[in-house]
């Protein structure tokens, strides 16, 4: 028998039970509010592409340091040149009072290597007010090849030099962009910056300029001292935008897009633009009076030069050159000599030209050979021969002179001794007979070019002037009076053929039918004066270097309005380049234009003139 207490203590605790739990039985309970579990960080995310941290200062000349500038670190675009780049950073980045600034590690790259920049804008300098006008930049590199603390500078002299080799990459806004196809060229147009400038300390040359080479340093130095007259004093911002501002276009609203109108348009407004520099100007050495032009250029020895002819650009950048006295010259992209001796041997003698197959093996056509009537040397891209230990003669090779490679790998080789044409297969084999292809219409040929139906066209430095078609079996010879002891020969994207008339100081252009659609474009001889080489750019204009002027000359294609319309200045591009008999041209991925000197053994490097074009040439030049 229980205990009434006892019940009672049994009940109790079942009350208290139930008002904990609850219980049914059609008692009203109050249900406790859910439990919110808490937050859940999730995990940092590692950026594909992590970039490093790197340390820089902005700078407006020599000593004084921009303050409070806006710094933004960029990655370039991919969708065309000039395309819009990327921003890396996320937070905003000021430079300190001494113009220093850190971009922290962990900015997402695209890619591990897409090539990365940096741009300054506004700030104080001295005790002036924020200059909105001021935006300086700097290339910096690919992304995994920047080494973490690094220091750079950002001043007007990066500036310069960025806006020079960054010329047909770079866009108003300060955007950098190259088509996802032209990789190759973006870097090497970096590479060319890095070789204009020293990042680290904002000087010109950069540290690893060639010793071969002769700096630009002094013309880099004076567009600087342009720019810093508004870094330094916003007053002369003005002065500064209305002496850039090109004809018929818009005046720039800030120093990067003025230097980029200098270099874009660099035969306009020449003395205005030199006087913008302020007394005591920062930079030196400097001009002294005022550049024939503001194109920039690089004048390279070295490698074994001598009395150079033919030029080519391989798939990477590389430069080969071609010298009749027996050598081939390789340079890097930024003008090294690869071999400082050159190669010889191999049977090479006489060279006037050279020709880049897909492979990046190098045809040259020696005029002599030792006991015979002249071969085609074939080196490959580290300079070994694979065309044997003189050369390739047979299919009726005999003297020949110049060289062209077809899209389906086959060489045609022009034979100046006999006036006849030998076809090789990419291995060296005759594809045009024992003796080569001959006809009566072919006197004294010097150039071939190929088109886009495998025809090789001719030009004839004879009386008869004219350029001759050939078909590539051989059967059909169509000759076309046009031109005046021609010389030279290059086929634009649309087919249209472009010949230099070496004695009539003009240039001629036929449809890719043969109809002549002018039979010398002329300036009077105020820079066209005995042309020579020619190349066409990724836009369609045509390059032609004077061999009796110092200068080369810029026309408008086929494609424009105005076709053979001469869009250099009077006295033609570079006339302080001292070009010296100078022979063949060549635009690279980069927009830079090669031209070797006869009359000096030199190789000039015009940095970002033209627009690029995929390297090497083989039939019509296309856009990278």
């Amino acid at each position: 028998m229980h205990s009434t207490q006892g019940l009672l203590t049994v009940a109790m605790a079942a009350a208290f039970f139930c008002t904990l739990a609850g219980c049914g039985g059609g008692g009203s309970t109050s249900t406790p509010p859910p439990v919110t579990p808490p937050p859940v960080t999730p995990p940092p995310v590692t950026p594909t592409n992590p970039g490093v941290s790197f340390s820089g200062k902005a700078m407006a000349g020599t000593a004084q340091p921009i303050v409070g500038a806006v710094v933004q670190l960029y990655a370039a675009g991919t969708t065309g040149n000039g395309s819009a780049s990327t921003a890396l950073l996320t937070s905003t980045l000021d430079t300190d009072a001494t113009g220093s600034f850190t971009v922290p590690a962990g900015y997402a790259c695209p890619a591990a290597a897409s090539q990365l920049y940096v741009v300054i804008r506004g700030g104080q300098v001295g005790a002036s007010p924020d200059n909105s006008a001021i935006a300086l930049a700097s290339a910096l590199g690919a992304c995994n090849q920047i080494v973490s603390g690094t220091k750079f500078v950002v001043n007007e002299v990066t500036t310069a030099a960025t806006a020079w080799g960054l010329a047909q990459f770079l866009s108003a806004g300060g955007n950098v962009g190259a088509t996802a196809t032209n990789t190759q060229g973006l870097a090497n147009a970096f590479a060319t910056v890095t070789n204009l400038v020293n990042p680290m300390v904002g000087t010109s040359p950069g540290a690893a300029f060639p010793v071969t080479g002769v700096s630009p340093a002094a013309k880099i130095n004076t567009l600087a001292n342009v720019l810093n007259s508004c870094t330094a004093a916003a007053s002369a911002c003005g002065q500064l935008f209305s002496a850039t501002t090109p004809s018929g276009g818009s005046a720039p609203a800030n120093t990067l897009d003025a230097a980029l109108n200098v270099v874009r348009n660099p035969g306009s407004s020449i003395a205005v633009i030199y006087a913008q520099q302020a007394s005591g100007a920062p930079f030196t050495p400097a001009l002294t009076v005022a550049p024939s032009d503001w194109t920039l250029f690089i004048n390279y020895a070295g490698g074994g030069i001598s009395v150079p002819s033919g030029v080519g650009v391989d798939s990477t950048g590389n430069v080969w050159v071609a010298s009749y006295a027996g050598v081939a010259s390789k340079y890097s992209n930024t003008g090294n000599p690869v071999f400082a001796n050159g190669i010889t041997g191999n049977g090479l003698m006489s060279v006037y030209s050279l020709a880049i197959d897909a492979q990046d093996n190098v045809w040259l056509p020696n005029q002599q050979s030792t006991g015979g009537f002249g071969s085609v040397t074939v080196l490959n891209s580290s300079g070994q021969p694979i065309s044997g230990a003189t050369g390739y003669s047979s299919g009726g090779i005999y003297f020949p002179e110049a060289i062209a490679i077809d899209t389906n790998g086959t060489a045609w080789i022009v034979n100046n001794g006999n006036s006849s044409l030998t076809l090789l297969s990419s291995s060296g084999q005759p594809l045009s007979g024992a003796k080569g292809y001959t006809s009566s219409q072919l006197e004294f040929p010097v150039t071939v070019a190929i088109d886009g139906n495998h025809n090789g066209w001719v030009t004839n430095y004879s009386d008869v002037d004219t350029v001759t078609k050939v078909s590539a079996d051989g059967t059909q010879f169509t000759s076309y009076a046009c031109c005046n002891m021609p010389d030279g020969i290059a086929i634009d994207q649309r087919g249209d053929v472009w010949i230099a008339n070496y004695a009539g100081d003009s240039i001629s252009q036929l449809a890719s039918d043969g109809t002549v659609i002018s039979s010398g474009y002329s300036d009077m001889k105020a820079s066209i004066n005995h042309p020579q080489g020619m190349a066409i750019d990724g836009s369609g204009h045509v390059w032609v270097t004077n061999y009796r002027g110092p200068s080369i000359t810029e026309l408008a294609g086929s494609a424009a309005s105005s076709p053979g319309q001469i869009l250099s200045p009077a006295a033609g591009y570079a006339r302080d380049a001292k070009l010296l008999e100078a022979y063949a041209i060549r635009v690279d991925a980069s927009g830079n234009l090669w031209i070797t000197n006869q009359g000096s053994s030199l190789l000039t490097e015009v940095v970002g003139l033209a627009t690029p074009v995929k390297t090497p040439l083989i039939g019509l030049p296309q856009t990278p």
